[in-house]
């Protein structure tokens, strides 16, 4: 039923649809976003696990630093409560678990702690563990992630080279077998010019891991093209209503443009196809699309054949022209009507 098993570069790409907090701390919010992900075609539903104490300090409180769009003129929120509100506890994370079961979409969600990490994986038995791009560099956290024996997804966004660097190679020190990197850059959203989807060969280049897509892009153009570079996983956040308060909805796609990135990943992989030619036209439609030479003039029986007498028309069931320079200077061993197709019995 699920295909997370099954990724594999320039394969069908696995699409998460990143609900994140996007549910607002509303479980029945949360519901309806998990059917229309369904509907719309994604394999996973992905949410993000943290509480209050595992995802900030007290400085970041003191300051409100993420109190923003929706409430930046507020005086009635404080960041605290709302970085409260919007987490999952432990008894909403077994009721989405069961809840996607119920309905045949894979759950998942993104740890900031490792109780969150134990929750996950050694609880709800995710099938991977999904790093955001602001733990790429938290070593500790990823050697413990490393020893639970799951693949791991991590995102590259917010650090160079040399981080992504030092995490696979902390994964890999420690057990991950796994590891599929995704391109990812965190600005919400950014510009075209920032995208840089050759990232995504690069990354496979560079450290021998399948690679994926982040996207916080606007619409469905990215992700699709991702897809073209053979990008084995499609991450973009996903809301029922962009208009709805809260710190992801706007820059998330809607049921209907997650339909078009999973319509897409349905045949994207396929367009691709291999590295070998292969010739799909059948012979019929190949002989009556290629050319062979015919007479350009009436040519009488002895006369020779040269640029003056001979052209080339379609069908192609006679002489190829690739064999003209063979054929000129030869005699006509008959008269030969213009436009008929030669023939080796005609010289």
């Amino acid at each position: 039923m699920f295909r997370f098993n099954e990724i594999k570069e320039y394969g069908q790409p696995y699409i998460i649809a990143e609900i994140g907090s996007n549910h607002n701390g509303d479980m029945e919010l949360a519901k309806k976003l998990i059917d229309a992900a369904k509907a719309s075609g994604a394999d996973c539903v992905k949410f993000q696990s943290w509480s209050k104490d595992t995802i900030f300090s007290k400085k970041v409180y003191a300051d409100n630093y993420f109190l923003r769009d929706d409430y930046r003129n507020r005086t009635d929120y404080t960041l605290e409560e709302i970085v409260d509100e919007y987490s999952i506890d432990r008894a909403d994370h077994y009721l989405l678990k069961e809840y996607c079961d119920s309905i045949g979409i894979e759950f998942n969600s993104t740890p900031f702690s490792k109780g969150e990490v134990d929750l996950l994986v050694d609880e709800l038995k995710v099938p991977f563990i999904k790093i955001a791009s602001m733990d790429l560099n938290n070593i500790p956290f990823l050697t413990y992630v490393a020893k639970k024996g799951r693949p791991v997804v991590i995102s590259t966004g917010l650090c160079g080279l040399a981080d992504v660097s030092d995490a696979v190679q902390c994964l890999r020190e420690n057990g991950c077998e796994e590891i599929i990197l995704l391109h990812c850059v965190s600005i919400y959203p950014p510009e075209s010019r920032m995208v840089n989807l050759n990232n995504i060969d690069m990354l496979r280049q560079t450290f021998g891991c399948k690679v994926g897509y982040s996207d916080h892009t606007l619409g469905t153009l990215a992700p699709i093209l991702a897809m073209g570079k053979g990008a084995c996983i499609i991450e973009k956040h996903f809301t029922i209503d962009k208009n709805m308060k809260g710190w992801d909805h706007k820059i998330s796609a809607d049921p209907a443009e997650l339909s078009v990135i999973c319509e897409a990943a349905g045949t994207a992989y396929q367009m691709l196809g291999s590295y070998q030619k292969v010739v799909n036209e059948d012979q019929e439609r190949r002989d009556a699309f290629k050319r062979s030479i015919v007479a350009a003039t009436d040519i009488k029986a002895g006369e020779v054949f040269s640029d003056k007498n001979l052209d080339f028309k379609r069908p192609g069931t006679g002489i190829e022209p690739k064999y003209y320079d063979l054929l000129v200077g030869r005699a006509a061993k008959h008269d030969i009507s213009r436009d008929s197709l030669i023939s080796l019995d005609d010289f």
